[in-house]
């Protein structure tokens, strides 16, 4: 027995350690292939620049278009899955029975593995023609559309991981709030939301990331345009639609090539800080 567990020990930190290596391989790949534009045009002006034109003459690297068309896009999803995925989730954990909880929740998470793709398609042949006629504009490929198909897909995220946080909250808490005459709505206000906050906070970050990660259901609504959007009905581009747009065409290491993997280092850093706040949030949430 005591040899099984000592190889099921090993078996396991084998995997582990295959898995941060491999990660360490991937950051080592993308700083290597994206660290030389910072050479040649200076990391002030990629951060800084407002003109993404990388087949001009002379070529233009700015970031600047493409944060704001992915913080926007993110921003409007955020708005609107932030609310119903915290409203729904104090419905699942507070309000509703359990059986209507068994059968809502895992139909709610099963929005979570639905390809990209197909949520694309959706907004591609159903939200771009609304919203074009809805709100009279020459093209429905805005930022807005592409908010509202991220919100859908990260409103699993958000819901899922604020209502077990909530279910997580000790039912003492509850009822000690409930003897002393509160009523339920107050104590879901008062008691309930504060002691899952950490866990409602996660959710919220984990959503922003895999938001600002999404790559294809945004590249086919959002109209692709790499400019400084002024309205939520501009056309919008956002950093991994240029990676998937542009990689095709890019002379492999050369300056668009290696711009490209400048981006990824954005995104990287970006995620794995984001990562890190959601998982110390959750671990601030269990210690409660």
């Amino acid at each position: 027995m005591k040899k099984i567990k000592f190889s099921g020990k090993i078996f396991t930190a084998a995997f582990a350690f295959v898995s941060i290596l491999s990660v360490f391989f991937i950051f080592i790949f993308i700083f290597s292939q994206g660290l030389p534009l910072f050479v040649n045009i200076g990391l002030s002006d990629f951060l800084f620049n407002t003109i993404w034109r990388p087949t001009a003459l002379p070529p233009s690297f700015g970031i600047v278009p493409l944060v704001l068309g992915s913080l926007l896009v993110t921003a409007l999803a955020l708005a609107i899955s932030v609310p119903l995925g915290v409203l729904g989730a104090i419905y699942l954990a507070e309000i509703s029975g359990t059986r209507i909880r068994e059968l809502l929740k895992p139909t709610i998470e099963i929005l979570s593995g639905i390809p990209s793709i197909v949520y694309g398609l959706f907004g591609l042949l159903v939200l771009v023609p609304l919203i074009q006629r809805t709100f009279n504009l020459p093209t429905g490929e805005t930022a807005l559309t592409g908010g509202i198909i991220l919100a859908i897909m990260v409103l699993p995220t958000i819901l899922s991981i604020a209502e077990d946080a909530m279910s997580s909250v000790p039912q003492d808490y509850k009822e000690a709030s409930l003897a002393l005459g509160a009523t339920k709505w107050r104590t879901i206000r008062s008691v309930t939301i504060p002691a899952a906050a950490s866990g409602i906070a996660a959710g919220i970050i984990l959503g922003f990331g895999r938001a600002i990660g999404e790559t294809i259901a945004v590249m086919m609504v959002t109209g692709g345009s790499p400019i400084i959007p002024t309205s939520i009905f501009s056309p919008v581009r956002t950093l991994t639609q240029t990676i998937a747009a542009e990689m095709g065409e890019a002379v492999f290491g050369g300056i668009h090539y290696n711009a490209l993997f400048a981006i990824g280092i954005a995104l990287f850093l970006l995620t794995l800080v984001l990562n890190s706040v959601a998982i110390r949030l959750i671990k601030n949430g269990g210690s409660r």
